[in-house]
């Protein structure tokens, strides 16, 4: 099986090397060709997560080690022969290593864990591509790297710390609570579907069935005997997520590269609120292009066709001689380039209203969390709880 060890890439003078000994990544390629595409799964993903989109660029599902069988019908998406792409396991699930520490999973240290994997590769450039956790981690990579990214997507994003705390409504409340009581695979799955997926799709006919009966039989195959990713990989990657944070000088600098873009976000996201990706976007002008799309938090598996299309335009326009300018389609005022004494007092002013507002978002958060956790330490003490798959976020 394919592995990489991390600590062979990487400066053993640089102390975050230290958290990289013995640290090995499973990952697999897939298609053949001069042009690399590198895809970073989010939290608690496994690499076959991105089958839909390996399957639109490489043509193919079928692994060049020739390991496991995919599930997925294996004839041509659409994708070019000249593409390779490479998807693996982030540290902390699946078959890659599980560190016991927190401070061993930040997405400063998870992205060296991908350029290492890059050079195991000996791929000096990539598009890197990145869902959610992962879109986090390749923009760490890309502010870090910035020299060896051709173009980069991100999928599903938000700026980590307090901006992966979903919108606090009813329908959010009800998942939480469904999440807690979810002891089965059959339970879970009903709640997983509502998190990944717009209501509208669920609903969505194909044949006679809904495509909610037909994810359901699937998910609850899947949960069953998927297993549980350990809590210290969940714990740590949950770590990466909320410590996450890109400075002014880590956007400048992937800004500054000048390669093109795309913010791909499903309006309907229960995850990650698309105010947040729009924020990063503008932040990246004239980079940048915003990718809305009606779909939930796994749009990619959601609006399959579209997110594959984008992704292949993102491609060819780091091919060509497409200025920034005509890739974007943000307007200049929204990047915060020009700032007027009147706008940058309502700028200002509207900071506190969005830090106390962000502020009591946290607080009823964590009141519910409190609730949540004395709600299943009683029923804890009545019942004890079947064990099943952890969901991909």
């Amino acid at each position: 099986m394919p592995f990489c060890n991390v600590g062979a890439y990487q400066n053993k003078n640089d102390v975050a090397s230290n958290s990289n000994n013995g640290i090995k990544l499973f990952y697999r390629t897939y298609g053949r060709g001069p042009v690399k595409v590198l895809m970073i799964i989010g939290l608690a993903g496994t690499h076959d997560s991105w089958l839909p989109q390996i399957k639109g660029l490489a043509g193919t599902v079928t692994a060049n080690d020739g390991g496991d069988e995919s599930p997925m019908d294996d004839r041509s998406g659409g994708g070019g022969a000249d593409v390779e792409v490479c998807a693996f396991d982030n540290r902390g699930v699946g078959r890659s290593s599980v560190p016991t520490k927190k401070s061993e999973y930040t997405t400063r240290i998870m992205a060296k864990d991908a350029i290492a994997l890059m050079d195991h590769l000996g791929w000096k450039k990539a598009h890197v591509f990145g869902h959610s956790m992962g879109a986090m981690i390749a923009c760490k990579l890309a502010a870090m790297v910035p020299e060896r990214v051709l173009s980069l997507a991100l999928l599903n994003v938000t700026g980590g710390g307090y901006e992966c705390l979903p919108k606090l409504d009813r329908q959010t409340l009800s998942i939480a609570m469904r999440f807690v009581r979810a002891k089965t695979p059959e339970q879970r799955a009903a709640v997983d579907l509502d998190t990944h997926y717009s209501q509208e799709y669920l609903e969505e006919y194909v044949g006679h069935k809904t495509r909610r009966s037909i994810l359901y039989q699937e998910y609850v195959k899947g949960i069953s005997s998927a297993g549980m990713q350990s809590n210290y990989g969940f714990d740590g990657q949950i770590n990466a997520c909320w410590t996450h944070k890109m400075s002014r000088t880590e956007l400048e600098s992937i800004r500054v590269a000048a390669f093109p873009i795309s913010v791909i976000h499903g309006r309907h996201d229960v995850i990650a609120q698309l105010c947040h990706a729009k924020r990063l976007a503008e932040k990246l002008y004239p980079s940048a292009r915003m990718v809305e799309l009606n779909g939930g938090h796994l749009v990619s598996h959601e609006r399959t066709d579209e997110v594959n299309k984008a992704l292949l335009e993102l491609i060819k326009a780091s091919e060509s001689t497409i200025s920034l300018y005509e890739w974007t389609n943000l307007s200049n005022k929204s990047s915060g380039s020009k700032v007027t004494r009147a706008s940058l007092w309502r700028t200002i002013s509207s900071s506190f209203v969005v830090e106390g507002v962000n502020k009591l978002h946290i607080f009823l958060v964590y009141f519910f969390g409190l609730f949540v956790m004395a709600f299943e330490h009683i029923r804890r003490a009545v019942t004890r709880p079947v064990r099943v798959g952890s969901a991909l976020t």
